[in-house]
């Protein structure tokens, strides 16, 4: 469902434009590395990518104490040892495994490495915890993923920061499947080495999206449906303007048009559900809509086809895409039914499929539609968003351009391609076609001062370019022309941060949001990911899991639980070894 308050998000969630997602870890100058930093909005230091340490495979001549430490016996690395007492011995037995190790002869090499962990004194914890981890290297070379856990366990109770062992954990624990595990050591490798390497940030996002799958399939399938705010049902409706069924009462379904107020009032007395659902959904009763387009459903009434499409949208406003599938279907199949309705519920069936992330059906809806009713506009409007989330934009450019030859006065339209023109321009580093984008945004706002939409757009281009007085003044004017629509008082608090680092401010606007509507998900998002800059991940963790049980799809649900499993984990090494990360 995509609703026209919310900013197109875009597929991959990196990208430019404060695309909502995604914002935060521009806001809050985290690493951002192919959407990790999404996830792990921690430290003030941008990981630079290709500055971290490339993984070695080779055993360590000497021992390692921790992140970054060199060297702690002290002792040069070879068998030239003075003294031959047990820890000289160990050392022997060490580098003669170092060498079976390099020539591929893993097996002797955990003889040697076993030799060398018998004979070392006891005390000598990080000599020790050397060796076990040596020995788990060459367990790794022969896949014996077990024993490279266990081996790596003891080097780290030796050494509880050593990082080269937590990461072969944790890569142990990956091919184990023990994914918590897994992400329990990934974070404290994240923590240790300051965000600074690619490969331990690589894995943690692709334990925490694999957690995060596997969470929101089971909780999406048993979740109890829920019926979004009426302002997010408006927002949604106000992106269709060739859409029969939103329509108020009656406009295109009477052949007597003029029919006086009593007329109408009688007819709906009559017995259609799907009548009376409509005047429900201008009382905006809208918990009555599915089970009153049922009975005209099941009456085979006059209006079967609109009741499918209407009962069809309810289902998909409340999350329930298999419910909506069925009832899409059968308006797209039935070919004597009015080509709009089956236009809609095209467009509808593409949205859904694109939300599960099946790009080539959606297509393929959206260019159905297209050729059924060629000079429907919100067929272009909306398939010229999906060319925005599949980073096609100069298709997309074409398709707003044709929505706006047959709509010309579609603001929407104008907006969103302004902003696909600025992405282009962004993700191309073209200074002169940033400007003339920005200058693009100037035009439609002048032309259509009354469309909230054009200012929201404008102002995240703003936000991009660091033109943040001019961005909070679009978003006063947002607030100005749609007091209750609670997704920009977010964007307007998420600012305060970016521009002022004002986490007050922030925090006070995106709790205003809240009060206006208290399902706005973007809301209780963005305030646990604050929570986890400011330190406070019990708090984070409860806003997370308000957000899940608000979740719009499968998708947003899992990308939810991974923020709130990336909190989690955070906890249990701060904990653990006493790491936190650094807080703003």
């Amino acid at each position: 469902v995509m609703a026209a308050s919310k900013p197109v998000e875009a597929a991959g969630g990196g990208g430019p434009a404060g695309l909502s997602r995604w914002q935060l870890a521009l806001v809050l100058g985290a690493p951002i590395l192919l959407g990790a930093g999404a996830i792990y909005l921690w430290g003030r230091r941008a990981a630079r990518s290709g500055k971290g340490a490339s993984e070695r495979k080779t055993p360590e001549g000497r021992a390692s104490p921790g992140p970054g430490g060199d060297g702690a016996s002290g002792q040069p690395d070879g068998p030239g040892h003075e003294e031959m007492g047990p820890l000289g011995r160990a050392q022997a037995a060490k580098n003669k495994g170092n060498k079976y190790f390099k020539a591929g002869k893993y097996e002797l090499a955990i003889q040697c490495y076993t030799e060398a962990i018998s004979l070392c004194p006891p005390e000598k914890n990080l000599d020790l915890s050397t060796f076990y981890q040596n020995r788990a290297a060459a367990y790794e070379q022969l896949q014996k993923w077990t024993e490279v856990a266990q081996d790596c366990t003891k080097a780290v109770e030796l050494n509880p920061k050593y990082v080269k062992a937590l990461f072969r954990r944790a890569k142990a624990h990956e091919k184990l499947d023990n994914k918590k595990e897994c992400l329990e050591d990934v974070t404290a490798v994240c923590i240790l080495e300051a965000f600074q390497n690619q490969q331990s940030m690589l894995l943690a996002d692709k334990i925490l999206k694999l957690l995060g799958k596997e969470k929101a399939k089971e909780k999406y399938k048993n979740r109890e449906p829920l019926m979004p705010s009426p302002q997010f049902i408006k927002s949604y409706f106000s992106s269709f303007t060739d859409d029969i069924i939103s329509q108020p009462l009656l406009k295109g379904e009477k052949s007597d048009e003029d029919k006086d107020k009593e007329g109408e009032a009688s007819e709906v007395k009559e017995n259609s559900g799907y009548l009376r659902a409509k005047q429900y959904m201008e009382e905006e009763n809208y918990d009555k809509i599915i089970s009153e387009s049922t009975k005209e459903i099941e009456a085979k009434g006059k209006y079967m086809a609109e009741a499918l499409l209407l009962r069809a949208t309810f289902y998909l406003l409340i999350g329930n895409a298999s419910a909506a599938k069925p009832d899409l279907d059968q308006v797209i199949s039935m070919e004597d039914a009015n080509v709009k309705l089956r236009a809609n519920a095209l467009i509808k069936r593409g949205s859904m499929y694109m939300q599960q992330q099946q790009p080539v059906l959606s297509t393929q809806d959206f260019n159905m539609a297209a050729d059924i009713d060629p000079q429907n506009a919100d067929v272009y409007h909306h398939r010229g968003q999906l060319k925005i989330l599949l980073d096609q934009i100069e298709e997309a450019v074409e398709d707003f351009d044709e929505c706006i030859r047959l709509r010309p006065n579609s603001a929407l339209a104008q907006a969103q391609k302004c902003f696909a023109l600025y992405r282009q321009a962004y993700t191309g580093s073209n200074a002169l076609t940033v400007q003339a984008a920005m200058k693009g945004f100037e035009d439609v706002i002048k032309k259509f001062p009354k469309c909230a939409e054009g200012y929201a757009l404008y102002a995240q281009a703003l936000t991009d370019q660091q033109q943040f007085g001019k961005a909070d003044e679009m978003y006063d004017k947002c607030i100005d022309l749609e007091p209750d629509n609670a997704t920009t008082y977010v964007h307007k608090g998420l600012l305060q941060l970016q521009w002022k680092q004002d986490l007050d401010k922030g925090l006070e606007l995106i709790s205003k949001a809240i009060e206006i509507d208290n399902k706005c998900d973007f809301a209780y998002e963005t305030m646990g990911t604050i929570e986890v800059q400011r330190g406070n991940l019990d708090k984070a963790i409860e806003m997370f899991n308000k957000a899940i049980n608000l979740a719009k799809s499968e998708m947003e649900m899992a990308h939810l639980y991974s923020l709130c499993d990336a909190a989690y984990a955070q906890t249990e090494v701060a904990k653990k070894y006493g790491l936190k990360p650094p807080t703003l």
